[in-house]
Parts: structure tokens; sequence; C-alpha cells
């Protein structure tokens, strides 16, 4: 029998680093990266808001579909993530039966000279 599995789309902000990965338990991984349990990529960069998410019947589909995310363009992952999440929420509450967290703050990339995250 073939267990399924989850595509995800972490971000340290809105329009910030972002994080591609599958797995076959989206709790367990998601709860390791926002507690920093595996030193890495998410660790080094504070990338630990779920921010979109996809789920598969079969792991080998979600393998093939996060091969696929990885090679697209950085706009074509924003407008993916703005499609089902518009406001950049933290969707992790949403995995554990609750209402989507608070939206996340802009990235440096956004911010001006003088400005603050808003």
């Amino acid at each position: 029998m073939h267990k399924g599995g989850c595509v995800h789309i972490l971000a340290s902000a809105r329009n910030g680093t972002l994080y591609t990965g599958v797995t076959a338990d989206i709790l367990r991984r998601v709860s390791e990266h926002r507690q920093s349990l595996t030193p890495g990529f998410t660790t080094r960069y504070g990338v630990k808001a779920l921010v979109w998410y996809e789920a598969w019947p079969e792991i080998e589909a979600a393998i093939a579909r996060e091969k696929l995310l990885k090679r697209w363009r950085r706009a074509w992952k924003l407008a993916l993530i703005e499609a089902m999440n518009p406001e950049w929420l933290d969707l992790w509450p949403t995995l554990l039966g609750g209402e989507a967290g608070p939206a996340l703050a802009r990235g440096k990339e956004e911010l001006g000279p003088g400005s603050s995250p808003g």
C-alpha cells in the first residue's frame, strides 16, 4: 500500500526566503522546521511559516510535484502561494484544525530605505 505525500512551501516573511519540500508526514515535518530541530537551510534563514501546501494520494506524485516546483522561477512560486493564500497567513494552525495564523511581515527585499515592516 502506498502512502500519500504533501508538497509544501515555507517562508521567512511575505515575499521572503522560500523553502520547498515534500513529506509523508506534514505535521511532523513542519513542526521540525518550526522548532529548528535540524540544522540546515530553514534554520539558517528563519524559514518557519507554512504558506502553501498540496496533498497527493501517492508519495511518488508528491515527489514529482516537488521536483517540478523546485525548477520553477521564484515569480511562479509567489503566484502559486498568492493564489491559495493571498494574505500570506501562516497555515500551520489549519493543519491542527484551527484557523490560519497572522499574516507574515513583508520581506526585506520589499522594503525601501528608511522603511519598516508593516
